[in-house]
């Protein structure tokens, strides 16, 4: 006879997630042996925060320069392009999590200096019981870790409330540029050159270059170089596709021209750098 109250058959099946996996650790671990992946132009499948524990650097987020340091949070939506350089020294915590994993999480870009040291340790803590849940490998471990995002969401909603977003006035050129670095985004694939950019957003190639420079520091061309160069390093760090398809996905005319600009801007052919990622590190 069973007892009242206990279940009778298993737990139902839990509902379906969004493709793809929940992260979290250190910052400088990410960046280790692999700068590029975050110092390069680029945007990504999934959602992404960025906690600063100790230090600062720069972020560049929709072409649009900014500082950040010490108790700032940086929430990077999918699809958002962006660049970090941090100084040596460094502490920083970081979260990605799939696009559309938890209701609550934000659909713009934001930028939070935290002052209140109650939600500064909330975050933190928050953080370090994820990276406990993904060291200790229990059952339902992406469930858990998606419980935490979700916690996390709240927190970027309440700071947002309680006044901690950074959002100076935007100029007349930081829109043009943050409309330059979606359309980038959304066609750096296809074999469009800056020019074409400019002529689609009603403004001249020397407009467009002068203005990115000065919102980040960097040219309209070094903005699309840098997307089109991260996404080839990221397909050249596995085994296949071959450099020709690589080359194809990414706009280029023919695999010759392919291996020239990845040996201008690394200093090394394509298959050098497939090569190297396939070669075990050396120990000390």
């Amino acid at each position: 006879m069973s007892r009242p109250g206990f279940l009778k058959k298993p737990m139902p099946p839990a509902p379906p997630r969004p493709k793809g996996e929940v992260r979290s650790g250190s910052y400088a671990l990410q960046v280790q042996g692999a700068p590029w992946k975050f110092t390069l132009l680029h945007d990504r499948t999934e959602d992404m925060v960025l906690w600063v524990t100790r230090g600062q650097g720069r972020v560049i987020v929709n072409g649009i320069l900014r500082g950040i340091s010490t108790n700032n949070a940086l929430f990077l939506p999918a699809g958002t392009l962006f660049s970090v350089e941090m100084q040596q020294g460094t502490q920083a915590l970081f979260v990605q999590s799939p696009a559309g994993l938890s209701p609550y999480m934000p659909h713009a870009p934001l930028l939070l200096r935290v002052r209140d040291s109650l939600s500064q340790a909330e975050l933190t803590g928050t953080i370090d019981a994820m990276n406990r849940e993904a060291s200790q490998k229990r059952p339902m471990l992406q469930e858990a870790l998606a419980a935490h995002v979700g916690l996390i969401a709240v927190w970027l909603h309440r700071q947002v409330q309680a006044g901690a977003t950074d959002i100076p006035p935007e100029s007349a050129a930081q829109r043009l540029v943050r409309r330059y670095a979606q359309a980038v985004t959304r066609d750096f694939r296809l074999p469009k050159v800056m020019g074409q950019y400019a002529e689609a957003l009603d403004v001249t190639p020397t407009h467009l270059s002068r203005v990115c420079r000065g919102c980040c520091g960097k040219t309209a061309a070094d903005i699309l170089t840098e997307r089109k160069l991260h996404a080839a390093r990221l397909a050249l760090e596995s085994p296949t596709p071959a450099v020709k398809e690589v080359a194809r996905s990414l706009g280029f005319a023919s695999p010759a021209y392919f291996t020239r600009f990845i040996q201008s801007h690394t200093g090394h052919t394509p298959s050098a750098l497939r090569a190297a990622t396939r070669r075990p590190p050396v120990r000390a």
